[in-house]
């Protein structure tokens, strides 16, 4: 449960319909064969699927996929998760989503190309919230 002293206020948990995942094409090509994403290897590790709101992408492309080309970003309608989807303190105490299950293909709204610049970081697209 959430502390009501809330340093998590900085957005509303219920005004975010979209959430977004880093991920390397060949993964995604593999959840596309299958019709469900399991997750990268971090995320089997923690347990559960580690995604971000538009807010927090550029920070996570920085922190972890650094330098990495072939990635896609995958664009994800957070009410079509239901109680699977999860809301928990992470980087910086911001709450982070966090899906404990497969990725259903379905609940995913688009599929783009993170494009890697020459000094390593990513092209971070306009995004909704």
């Amino acid at each position: 449960m959430l502390e009501s002293d809330h340093r998590y206020s900085c957005f509303s948990i219920r005004q975010v319909r979209t959430i977004y995942k880093i991920c390397s094409a060949s993964a995604w090509r593999e959840a596309e064969r299958l019709g469900l994403y399991r997750g990268s290897a971090d995320d089997a590790r923690d347990g559960f699927i580690h995604f971000s709101t538009a807010s927090q992408l550029a920070e996570t492309a920085r922190k972890f996929f650094f330098g990495q080309t072939g990635l896609f970003l995958i664009e994800v309608d957070a009410g079509a998760l239901g109680e699977a989807l999860r809301w928990e303190p992470s980087r910086n105490d911001e709450l982070f989503p966090h899906l404990y299950g497969d990725l259903d293909l379905g609940a995913v709204t688009a599929v783009r190309s993170l494009h890697a610049r020459s000094d390593g970081s990513h092209d971070i697209p306009e995004l909704g919230s």
